[in-house]
């Protein structure tokens, strides 16, 4: 195997229950010495005397995130410090929206490039296009003044109903469009996409669960039903978790009353039972769940219940091994702590949470060790782990036994493409190029496709459009390895097709692109 394959980790979603509590805070006032602290407040001391004496100016905030992150990060690797530009990202995507025109962007040479536009939005209204480029804000320059994450927020995200002034240059054009658009609220669904797989099989894409991800999912599932829909996959690969209240509605939708679905216990918190109702809008038909080594948390939860229970086929690879549950606490500057306060057990009992016995680098690592041993690529490396090897005392209901302490195992083992897997694939990801390329050099070669249906037959990636993508892509990443290239080139094609797809016709034309050769959900739908 190659040992120069690398696997980039997904930036996961933290597991957050209950409210937002504000902890913490400095007390009094800092009177020089003659201030007493009590044994409890050796960090608060230590921060005041910072700010108060240390010989030189210093970034306060910064060293007290860094100094409380290095703490929580000592206890276990989900307990984190999160600043407040970070918390507030993370609780907008998890509570379903935010204040703002509707875009996705993609930052390119200073340059903000809209990818997309969500339906429906101010944004859309007003009349801007994937592909637009923004060039002024305001009637002042935009492009080209040295862009970042924090400016191009606080542009384009504000208070419902204040409006912003936009100069857009659409496709080649050099003639500058002004656009007026009014901020409002902007819904983020949970489903990235939901069609029919072939005649009965529904297929739904979760990205992440939400506080709107039963309803999301709720919705789709009607419209499938409504289309024929007698078989459903559920594809969680990648989904990094989110509320634990929306994994245990989700496991509801497909479960007949009084099942139990999952319980959570601490030290401080007393054992807590999840158990399904009877509303469930998918009781009896098939179902198939896809998972990988990037689904975790509260994809874990529903994956486990369903295992469990005997409700679904688990089909994929072992999942990232998060059992712990967070709470978040907030502090008046609008940085929070998520803080683990449970464990949580699936309903036979075990707990899938992986060692982080050997610290936090070494854990975050773990995926990278099971590619080295071959654990992705081979159902018998799954089975050789001493995690695995040893005698389980978990079985699901119908008495198959299932394993603890790691993820969950699938029931049907999907290996990772070997072949295709080259650093040259991940970094082209990582650094956002698929995305880049259809931006800056492929707008062109789609404008004569109306219909998603049309493209999909009829448009393939070139030779000679795979070469100007490489060469393209030297400009990011400067030395790429021709023999790298070519074992991975099926898959870049594949990604330059479904980016380009995504372009146009959005997340759903996206997945579809990306799923028409998909080993994993050819074997679900077999299994089904």
């Amino acid at each position: 195997m190659n040992k120069n394959i690398q696997t980039f980790l997904r930036t996961l979603m933290l597991l957050t229950i209950g409210s937002l509590m504000g902890i913490w805070s400095m007390r009094g006032s800092f009177d020089g010495p003659r201030l007493v602290f009590s044994k409890d407040d050796k960090l608060a001391r230590v921060a005041r005397l910072v700010r108060e004496k240390y010989v030189d100016s210093v970034n306060a905030d910064s060293l007290e995130g860094e100094t409380v992150n290095h703490f929580l990060q000592n206890l276990d690797p989900h307990s984190v410090y999160l600043p407040a530009q970070k918390a507030t990202s993370i609780n907008e995507t998890l509570d379903g929206g935010f204040e703002g025109i509707g875009v996705e962007y993609l930052l390119i040479n200073d340059t903000l490039y809209v990818s997309q536009v969500v339906k429906d939005g101010p944004a859309a209204k007003a009349g801007l296009r994937c592909g637009d480029r923004i060039i002024t804000l305001n009637n002042k320059p935009f492009a080209g003044t040295r862009l970042n994450q924090t400016r191009i927020n606080n542009a384009f995200r504000s208070e419902q109903n204040t409006v912003v002034d936009i100069g857009v240059l659409h496709g080649n054009t050099t003639a500058l469009k002004k656009i007026k658009v009014s901020r409002a609220r902007i819904a983020l669904s949970s489903v990235d996409a939901a069609y029919m797989a072939n005649a009965t099989t529904g297929y739904v894409k979760l990205s992440k669960f939400a506080a709107t991800t039963d309803k999301d999912f709720k919705q789709a599932l009607k419209a499938l039903q409504a289309q024929g829909m007698q078989k459903l996959v559920l594809d969680l690969r990648n989904n990094g978790g989110g509320y634990l209240s929306a994994a245990t509605a989700m496991a509801d939708e497909f479960l007949p009353a009084g099942k139990l679905i999952m319980y959570t216990q601490g030290v401080h918190e007393p054992r807590t039972d999840y158990f399904s109702t009877d509303s469930g809008a998918y009781q009896n038909g098939k179902l198939a769940i896809l998972i990988n080594e990037y689904s975790a948390s509260a994809s874990e939860i529903l994956a486990g219940a369903m295992q469990d229970l005997d409700r679904a086929t688990i089909v994929g690879r072992r999942s990232f091994g998060k059992g712990l549950v967070q709470e978040q606490f907030a502090f008046k500057d609008g940085s929070a702590i998520n803080l683990t306060i449970a464990r949580y057990y699936t309903p036979s009992g075990r707990s899938i949470q992986k060692s982080y016995k050997n610290g936090v680098d070494e854990y975050h690592n773990e995926l990278t060790t099971r590619m080295k041993k071959g654990e992705l690529f081979s159902a018998k490396s799954n089975m050789d782990d001493s995690l695995f090897r040893q005698p389980s005392k978990f079985h699901t209901a119908n008495g198959r036994k299932v394993f603890s302490g790691g993820g969950i195992m699938p029931d049907v083992f999907v290996a990772a493409d070997i072949l295709s897997n080259t650093r040259l694939f991940y970094e082209l990801g990582t650094h956002q190029l698929f995305l880049a390329y259809a931006l800056q050099k492929m707008q062109g070669s789609l404008a004569k496709y109306t219909t998603y249906e049309t493209f999909n037959k009829n448009y393939s990636v070139s030779g000679r459009e795979f070469n100007a993508f490489i060469i393209y892509a030297t400009q990011t990443l400067k030395q790429i390895d021709p023999k790298e290239a070519a074992r991975s080139a099926n898959d870049i094609k594949l990604y330059m097709r479904a980016t380009a797809a995504r372009l146009k016709w959005g997340d759903e034309a996206y997945y579809k692109t990306l799923n028409a050769d998909d080993v994993t959900l050819k074997k679900a739908m077999e299994g089904l």
